[in-house]
């Protein structure tokens, strides 16, 4: 139907006759002549109607917006040049125009700012405006760039289950009953990863896949029930194999999709380190903002919530300079107090120091006047500028702590710009869910601890290092992996701290012990979001932009309308009955 592109027509073909198919973007009829913006998915080229081809023109002369065309023509010089589109110098003059289909009056325009509700119900409106596809192009060109990489140096793509068995850790499964197995169900995998270490037992090496996983949990701007991640697992190797292979793929797969060069040797920097000065295990280093550990100055303080937390093992009061900030109101010291409050703060203090010297801060009476001028001049503070404290347990205050100096930031214009990148290593191998009163892994309890010995891992699960890893970028978690336990005894003995016992370890995971008894080598992967990976590139915060057809933060879809009721004899014939709703 056509024998060029809209946005690929250029000099090249002034003089000749093209034929084009694609969207009116806009008509406008200017009396004696008639310009039709035509868009596909490569742009948009000016069509120009002029009013001798009096047919022509009364077609013309009724388009409307998205309307369905075909366009035939000749292609020639523009007289005026746009630069703003590809095209600019030509245009195409019409000889004949077919109304393809004709379009009803939109529930928003192409041009229009409109609200994420109406773009999500009517998407395939929404993913014909030239940003969107651009997002979309610029997704499809990263997982291009991820499968050539990965095919050129022998990794092997191999697709696992959709349908496969609940895992007790965790987010909630997405749960498929099974019809020839009346009460029993499939699901949904959270991730490829029992299946990529079998694999690794099975003597496959090198394995990827552009893994779509499932997880029925809150939605986000980051977050989605259904996501795509590059799933991959090596045999034989250590941490530093894996990163050092996977940071060449990351490094090419920017330089291909977007034209950035990442450093060429990512640094390091262990979870503990993170976690003390950024308050975050994803820490965005393009803000230069740290945190500050106080507990040492304020441990006999008059003031209680200090002196309590600098009194406890697992406390931690910290400090967050921010320059220029005493020209903060007290309203917005409140803000920033409510925002803590989001991430578990019970309170702020604060001390802001005016240009002039002046001091004004509500613990101030809680100390001696050197003593918190030591303080202040301990965590760097001068003149105009604003010091926020938090004190509780270390990993609550490192959260809200982290939060404000994420927020500070931004508010301030103290985000460089550029791509910084970061391996974030030795991960607590579990941490105490005070609700379950037990371990959960930090990661997943197939991740390896650092040491060896079962005993010492017993005597010491409270401090245990994993070998786990994550890939940071300018804020974000893109990747995250870890070494894998390649020792049923080891295995069974995580599972144990964990609160699997022996009984359950069998029945939820007892093919994964079976294969570990018969010669499972060392090995280890790593995960990559590319939905986040493809937000990041394309400039955007909420990675529904990059997803085609993503649900909203209430797990709708709606466009199609899911999720929707199912008939009573739909039911039965999985052996489901539905419960009212309480």
């Amino acid at each position: 139907m056509r024998t060029h592109y809209c946005g690929l027509v250029d000099e090249t073909l002034i003089g000749q006759a093209v034929t084009l198919c694609g969207w009116t973007d806009v008509a406008r009829n200017l009396g004696g002549v008639c310009f039709i913006d035509l868009r596909d998915h490569e742009g948009i080229v000016q069509v120009t109607v002029e009013p001798d081809n009096a047919e022509v023109f009364a077609v013309a002369a009724g388009l409307g917006y998205e309307d369905v065309l075909q366009v035939e023509g000749t292609v020639r010089a523009r007289h005026a040049v746009n630069d703003k589109i590809r095209t600019g110098k030509v245009e195409v003059v019409a000889t004949k125009i077919v109304v393809l289909n004709k379009a009803a009056p939109l529930p928003f325009h192409a041009h229009e700012n409109a609200n994420e509700e109406i773009r999500l119900k009517y998407r395939y409106l929404d993913l014909r405006r030239p940003e969107m596809q651009r997002m979309q192009r610029t997704r499809i060109k990263l997982v291009q760039a991820l499968r050539r990489w990965l095919d050129a140096r022998g990794f092997q793509d191999i697709e696992t289950p959709i349908l496969t068995k609940a895992t007790p850790e965790g987010a909630r499964d997405f749960l498929v009953p099974a019809r020839m197995h009346p009460g029993e169900f499939y699901a949904l995998p959270q991730s490829p990863q029992l299946f990529k270490q079998i694999l690794m037992m099975a003597g496959f090496d090198r394995y990827y896949q552009i893994a779509r996983c499932f997880r029925d949990e809150a939605l986000r701007a980051d977050r989605q029930l259904e996501f795509t991640q590059l799933d991959m697992e090596f045999a034989f190797v250590r941490e530093r194999d894996v990163q050092d292979t996977v940071e060449d793929l990351i490094r090419a797969a920017f330089r291909e999709t977007i034209g950035v060069e990442l450093d060429a040797q990512f640094p390091r920097m262990t979870w503990a380190e993170a976690m003390r000065r950024y308050g975050s295990d994803k820490p965005d280093l393009r803000i230069a903002l740290e945190l500050v550990d106080v507990a040492e100055l304020v441990k006999d303080s008059e003031f209680k919530v200090f002196a309590d937390a600098a009194a406890d093992a697992d406390g931690r009061v910290a400090a967050l300079r921010i320059p220029a900030g005493a020209a903060l109101s007290r309203k917005q010291i409140d803000d920033y107090a409510a925002h803590a409050a989001k991430f578990g703060a019970k309170g702020l203090a604060y001390a802001k120091i005016a240009e002039n010297g002046e001091l004004t801060s509500p613990i101030a009476k809680f100390f001696p006047a050197e003593a918190f001028a030591a303080l202040l001049r301990y965590v760097g503070a001068g003149n105009g500028d604003i010091v926020f404290f938090g004190a509780g347990k270390y990993n609550k205050v490192s959260d809200f702590m982290g939060a404000l100096r994420l927020k500070a930031g931004k508010d301030f214009n103290l985000v460089a710009e550029g791509w910084r990148p970061l391996w974030v290593t030795d991960f607590p191998m579990f941490e105490w869910d005070e609700e379950e009163q037990r371990y959960v892994a930090l990661h997943h309890p197939f991740t390896a601890p650092a040491v060896d010995d079962i005993a010492d891992l017993k005597a010491n699960a409270k401090t245990a290092v994993s070998r786990g890893y994550d890939m940071v970028l300018n804020g974000n978690e893109i990747g995250g992996g870890s070494i894998r336990i390649h020792r049923p005894e080891m295995q069974s003995a995580v599972f144990e701290l964990l609160g699997i016992g022996a009984e359950e370890a069998e029945a939820k995971f007892g093919f994964l012990l079976d294969a570990l008894k018969y010669g499972a080598p060392p090995h280890g992967g790593i995960a990559f979001g590319i939905d986040r990976i493809a937000a990041l590139m394309a400039g955007t915060e909420s990675i529904r932009d990059v997803i085609p057809f993503p649900k909203t933060t209430s797990a709708q879809c709606l466009m199609t309308g899911a999720p929707s009721p199912v008939p009573d004899a739909q039911l039965a014939e999985v052996h489901v009955q539905v419960r009212a709703k309480q």
